[in-house]
């Protein structure tokens, strides 16, 4: 594991007036695979939130009558698509019972939460690094890339084809689909050239990295759609095997 990380002073809570909780923040990256990969956004939060608890990381709880952990996963994954990249992160409160952040150091802080997360998660999530933060940090992503592993069934005539296919996307200057919003009665028609940055072949596959903006992104789905690919022309499951965070 790969472990970086910020705790503060390991003798910080003796300068603190009783009572007054010292928070901290977490980003804990991982990879996710497998079965898991069918997870929807919802239920890999709930995992990750089930996990947190059963591993005793003191993560901090919103205030009111129904009060839930602060975690959140700032990048939703596609049903179905497996990730090298994916970011989770975790608001903590040292002050309470579990894990004793408090007194230790940079990066015995971050190992503890990355193990004892490890120990809890179910197969199919690896924990790959962990940075912990005394100040609240916001993450963005901006780009992602994507990799698409043709079958075994491939042709001459299946790979020129497709070759024609990506040239066209590349060289249009408008691409247009029909995406349906939750809410939304009738479909929009959204222009999501702006978010294709480049396809690129690599091995027996390509490797599509998307622009993600304000706006949104494009979604894998529509990738295929673009390609004129399914997922029986495809030898893997689609990866999403890179994350550009910026982090403000």
């Amino acid at each position: 594991m790969d472990v970086e990380g910020f705790c503060g002073h390991p003798d910080s809570s003796r300068d603190r007036p009783a009572g007054e909780a010292t928070t901290a923040q977490a980003a804990v990256w991982f990879r996710i695979g497998g079965l898991l990969r069918f997870l929807s956004h919802a239920d890999t939060l709930r995992v990750c939130q089930r996990a947190s608890a059963r591993a005793g990381i003191p993560v901090k709880h919103t205030m009111g009558f129904n009060p839930h952990p602060r975690l959140s996963l700032p990048l939703p994954r596609s049903v179905g698509v497996e990730s090298d990249d994916e970011l989770l992160v975790l608001w903590l409160s040292v002050d309470l019972d579990g894990l004793d952040l408090s007194g230790l150091s940079h990066e015995e802080c971050a190992a503890q939460i990355g193990q004892a997360l490890q120990r809890a998660l179910p197969a199919g999530i690896e924990v790959l690094r962990v940075k912990v933060s005394g100040d609240a940090v916001s993450f963005q992503a901006r780009a992602a890339s994507y990799q698409f592993r043709y079958g075994s069934n491939r042709s001459a005539d299946f790979l020129e084809a497709l070759e024609q296919r990506v040239r066209g996307i590349l060289e249009s200057t408008s691409l247009t689909v029909e995406r349906k919003l939750p809410g939304d009665r009738r479909a929009r028609r959204i222009d999501v050239r702006p978010f294709i940055e480049s396809i690129q072949p690599a091995g027996d596959g390509l490797v599509v990295r998307c622009n993600v903006t304000g706006a949104g992104s494009i979604r894998v789905g529509e990738i295929l759609q673009l390609l004129e690919l399914t997922t029986e022309d495809l030898a893997a499951p689609i990866r999403r095997t890179e994350v550009e965070w910026a982090a403000t």
